[in-house]
Order: C-alpha cells, then structure tokens, then sequence
C-alpha cells in the first residue's frame, strides 16, 4: 500500500455549504462534444482509438445518457485539441465591462461522473490560472486511474475529505488543508467520507 504521508489535523474549519447547481444545463457537454468532433470531421471510432474509449461510450457520452469523468475528459480533450475548460458553456456576460467578475449565479458548469461537479471561478479576462469550486459527493473520484498533463495546480479543502494520490502517495486532507504539486505527476483523487466535500482548486496556466 501506498504510504499515508499526511493525516487530517484535528482543528477543522466551519464546514462551507455546496452549492445548488447554478446553470439550467446541468453541466451537461454530450452537445458540445459532438459538435466538436464533428467540426474537426473526425468518426467516433477514430476518436476511440486515440482516447482508448469504446465507441458505445463515447455515444453515450455525445447523447448525455452517461457523464465523463474528470480524466475520460482530460483524455478526450487532449485527442480533440482543445482543454477541459473549452467545454464549459460560454458566459454571455464576458463581452460586457464587468467581464472581470464571476457572479455567484452565474458560474459555468460541468457535471462529472459520479457526483463530482465544477463550478468555473475564473473570468474570461485571464488565460493563465484557471480557478475551480469543485463539490465531490461521498466515493466520488476523478476516476480510478491516476493522470498527468502540463502545468501546476493546487487547492484548498473548505468542506469535506479529499484523499489526494500524488506519485503514488496518498494523502488524507480535511477541511482547512491545503495542497500543491506539478501535475505532470500521476494525481487522482476521491472523496472517501460519507459527507459532500468542497475544494477550491487552482491551475496554471489554465490546462483544465
């Protein structure tokens, strides 16, 4: 087994509420995906070939009827060149003045596998640092497999557990923990309490 290299400590912050889901589509990206795809006159089948996906799944994907997780979408952006955050609807607020702030009401969404789901904090006015609220209910994991990509990313637990494997370590984080690490080190992550978990969660530059 991995070495536990850290453990909870015992002073917790105020637990944070998780938030309703704040945009109509759910977080929902089949539509999105296939008209990607589509765009770039690629077949399912050869996108299945680069990503490793089944091409039953990535129908199912294209038509909402299953959710990816967090690395089934980092592999099938990578194939299809664009990042994670390119799946996030458009904010029709980012071409007025105020393009600089994010609205509590009006956070971008996606939904993942699971029960994991992302509220997009960053606005369109930076590239560089994309900034995450992500709520993870109880088991919900980036997916059973460990994945890299380019850049760095960090975090902050507000609520909740994280189980955070960096490299093949695992770390047990509560509330008031905070974590850092280049993500080109094999990382995956779950919640493994039996209550919702929140973190806040930094990348840069913005790969997701």
């Amino acid at each position: 087994m991995p070495a536990r290299f850290r453990s909870p400590s015992t002073a917790r912050a105020p637990a944070a509420p998780v938030p309703a889901p704040s945009r109509s589509d759910q977080g929902l990206i089949g539509a999105r995906l296939r008209a990607l795809r589509q765009q770039q006159s690629l077949t399912l089948k050869e996108v299945a070939a680069v990503t490793g996906l089944s091409m039953g799944h990535l129908s199912q994907l294209e038509r909402d009827l299953v959710s990816p997780s967090v690395k089934t979408l980092h592999d099938i952006s990578r194939a299809l060149g664009v990042n994670i955050s390119w799946f996030f609807e458009a904010d029709p607020a980012s071409k007025r003045l105020d393009h600089y702030v994010v609205r509590a009401g009006a956070r971008q969404h996606i939904s993942f596998a699971g029960g994991v789901d992302d509220y997009r904090l960053d606005s369109a006015a930076v590239r560089d640092i994309g900034l995450l609220y992500s709520t993870f209910e109880p088991g919900a994991s980036s997916g059973e497999a460990d994945y890299t990509h380019e850049g760095e990313e960090a975090g902050l637990v507000l609520a909740g557990a994280l189980e955070l494997w960096v490299d093949g370590e695992a770390a047990l984080l509560g509330a008031g923990d905070s974590f850092s690490f280049p993500s080109t080190r094999p990382h995956r992550y779950r919640n493994p309490g039996s209550e919702p978990a929140v973190v806040i969660w930094a990348m840069s530059p913005r790969s997701y």
